[in-house]
């Protein structure tokens, strides 16, 4: 199986994307998505070997579905772009995944201290609560994860905003997929300012765009 392509979506990430790609695992071809960046997102990213397509419409989901749709890999992984979240645990998720153990591998955020924010860990709990009692057993909202492209697409996930890894957990569970969560070290952004958790108003407008996915 050939390597899988991680797919960073980017707004502003210019100061944390040296270090996230440089832990990222040797020889996985990497796509960044810059979501309307007005720093140096793009041109940073192609100075350390990544590919970058564009998405000028904001929204997480948006620049998701762009980097899903332009990657080539049978597999491919997803996380954020400020480093946060630690790519050590990338290769084991690729191996359940291509072993065919599981349809699909997501994470579960273990913060260092101040990493999570009380009010965005309190809507994350209500979400996946909610999650759980619909049958899909996760305690987070899959900040990382990892599928075979093809699968991702047939799932015809809609949402181009903050509810896109909500709709694609309620998507897969609802066709039975098998999904193996593991633990991953979450720890302070490598550098810039959060778009969700960084604020109240940003965890509310998070929780808002998921809430209407769960009516």
């Amino acid at each position: 199986m050939h390597r899988p392509e991680i797919v960073l979506p980017c707004l502003d990430e210019a100061e944390a994307l040296p270090g996230v790609l440089a832990t990222l695992p040797p020889g996985w071809p990497v796509l960044v998505v810059d979501n309307g960046s007005v720093d140096d997102t793009a041109a940073v990213a192609r100075r350390h070997g990544a590919r970058v397509v564009a998405e000028p419409r904001r929204g997480y989901g948006a620049a998701v579905h762009t980097g899903l749709e332009n990657a080539t890999a049978e597999l491919v992984a997803f996380l954020d772009g400020d480093g946060s979240l630690d790519a050590a645990v990338l290769p084991g998720m690729a191996a359940e995944v291509g072993a065919g153990r599981a349809d699909l591998a997501v994470g579960r955020r273990v913060p260092e201290p101040g990493s999570w924010p009380w009010h965005a860990r309190a809507g994350n709990a209500l979400i996946a609560a909610e999650l759980r009692r619909r049958g899909v057993g996760v305690h987070d909202i899959a900040p990382i994860r990892v599928a075979r492209r093809d699968a991702l697409l047939g799932l015809g996930i809609m949402d181009r905003a903050f509810g896109y890894p909500l709709e694609l957990l309620l998507r897969a569970g609802a066709a039975g997929w098998r999904i193996d969560e593991r633990p991953v070290r979450y720890s302070r952004r490598g550098g810039g300012r959060s778009k969700v958790s960084g604020s109240v108003g940003g965890t509310a407008r998070a929780v808002r765009d998921m809430a209407g996915l769960l009516r």
